[in-house]
């Protein structure tokens, strides 16, 4: 049974697809997305991050914090998401991705995409917040910030929920392979 179970499995972990996490910031998408990707790697799997702070950095140093130019850097990180799954690729994307639009058509754009929703009081964020943004949001000095000036659109039907204020790392962790054994995209552990 699990020799078949396996051939099966093992076919479908060649292809690709894109773990996207979301939720306000430091709710916990880049912890999170780290720590899945050292456990797909461990698993032998290809893996790529994409995470925002890095693309803003690099890809998308060109656009600000508008709902505009937010848009445009989903629209480019899709791309790039859709090229690495398509060959057979796990990608794992950390951000913010504020508006359920973009990530329906990161959804669409992309094909093989699991949503996963980084949920988290923002008074919990706010605390985590090591660098001081939610602060400075506060007073004005940073425009268009999700959570504080600028919505955040919770995803309606995510494949996976975490509520990183009541559950750890390593049980958030294991919430997210079990359903990624789930849906096909790794073999059931065991087997």
């Amino acid at each position: 049974m699990c020799e078949g179970r396996r051939q099966r499995q093992g076919r479908k972990r060649e292809r690709g697809f894109t773990l996207w996490f979301t939720g306000l910031p430091c709710s916990g998408k880049t912890t999170l997305a780290d720590a899945v990707a050292e456990e797909l790697r461990r698993r032998g799997l290809r893996v790529e991050r994409l995470d925002g702070d890095v693309v803003r950095r690099t890809l998308s140093r060109d656009l600000g914090f508008s709902r505009e130019d937010r848009e445009e850097n989903i629209r480019r990180v899709a791309f790039v998401a859709k090229l690495l799954t398509r060959n057979g690729v796990a990608v794992l994307t950390s951000f913010v991705s504020p508006y359920r639009k973009m990530r329906e058509e990161a959804r669409k754009e992309i094909g093989d995409f699991v949503e996963v929703y980084v949920k988290c009081p923002l008074e919990v964020c706010m605390q985590r917040d090591v660098k001081g943004m939610y602060k400075k949001a506060l007073v004005g000095e940073i425009k268009n910030f999700t959570g504080i000036s600028d919505p955040y659109e919770e995803p309606l039907n995510p494949e996976i929920v975490v509520e990183t204020d009541k559950e750890g790392v390593e049980a958030c962790v294991n919430k997210i392979l079990r359903k990624l054994e789930e849906l096909g995209y790794l073999p059931t552990k065991g087997c």
